[in-house]
């Protein structure tokens, strides 16, 4: 009788153990499922109660909590009534529009000037480009408190405090070394030969970088964007340096923060105001996550 060999070999071991890890595997994506979705329920339980307190009478907000408008479900218009009413003090409409004013801007030009500084960084050579890449590349980890009394005072010197100009360039700045850095690598990962491509074909940099880059920044451009947007838009420590403590230029937030100092009790508009707050950005990111992903995950990965 022939002795059966014995696995010793790597290559071997790996074969026989391949079909149980494969198995513990299976098994474990049902835990993963669950867990998810364990997770999931916890994160949006917050928000379905927010949502549920705003359409309660201010009697029930005060006496009950959230959950006992299942038994005795009452609803009523009148906290958003009351939040977007002029005559009330609040008017939300107002810091609403004033956060779209910001927000657009404060999105459109970091996204401009990246894009270009990014294609310079990625196909352009200059001299001490690393040495400047590298310095955009640590102004990431510089703290942003640091900057606002020296932004502030320049901003008043130059005579634009009180306008959208302040909230549109320091979010701006602060913005770029990031999006520099995102887009930089994803621009790195088009194969060279398409630039060599057009520069044989007559294509100037202006040329490559409207007609052959733009259309496939798109995943990467579409992920900043969004990323700046909830940034901006659920911004306040920025607001309250900037805004010069006007209305006229004030977004949701900070209004959102005066509500909380000086109607603590008021919970049927603090509730239905900030819901109003949250629509936009959980629309924008509820519409748009596959770009969100996609575009983070460009330039991540090689091969």
């Amino acid at each position: 009788m022939t002795a059966v060999p014995v696995a010793t070999t790597p290559e071997l071991k790996a074969a026989v153990e391949k079909p149980s890890a494969i198995a513990k595997k299976r098994l474990s994506r049902p835990w993963a499922s669950l867990a998810a979705i364990v997770l999931a329920v916890l994160w949006t339980l917050p928000t379905f109660g927010l949502l549920l307190s705003s359409f309660r009478p201010e009697l029930d907000i005060k006496r009950t909590g959230w959950w006992t408008f299942f038994t005795d479900p009452q609803v009523t218009l009148d906290n958003y009534r009351a939040v977007f009413d002029s005559d009330s003090g609040v008017n939300l409409g107002t810091f609403f529009i004033n956060s779209l004013v910001i927000c657009i801007p404060a999105v459109l030009i970091p996204l401009a000037l990246a894009s270009l500084a990014a294609y310079a960084f990625a196909w352009i050579n200059f001299r001490g480009k690393n040495i400047m890449f590298l310095a955009i590349f640590a102004l990431q980890i510089v703290p942003l408190q640091v900057t606002l009394i020296p932004l502030l005072t320049i901003f008043v010197k130059v005579g634009i405090s009180g306008t959208f100009w302040p909230l549109w360039l320091a979010h701006s700045t602060f913005a770029l070394p990031l999006a520099i850095y995102l887009l930089h690598n994803f621009m790195k990962e088009i194969p060279s030969g398409l630039i060599e491509a057009a520069r044989v074909d007559g294509a100037g940099h202006v040329a490559i970088f409207f007609k052959v880059m733009l259309p496939l920044l798109t995943p990467a451009l579409a992920a900043f964007g969004i990323f700046q947007f909830l940034w901006v838009w659920n911004d306040l420590l920025v607001a309250l340096v900037f805004a010069g403590g006007g209305d006229e230029v004030a977004p949701i937030t900070l209004q959102l923060a005066n509500l909380t100092g000086t109607r603590g009790t008021a919970w049927h508009l603090l509730s239905s105001g900030a819901f109003v707050s949250i629509i936009v950005p959980v629309t924008v990111f509820l519409l748009l996550q596959r770009y969100f992903v996609r575009g983070l995950l460009a330039g991540s990965v090689k091969g």
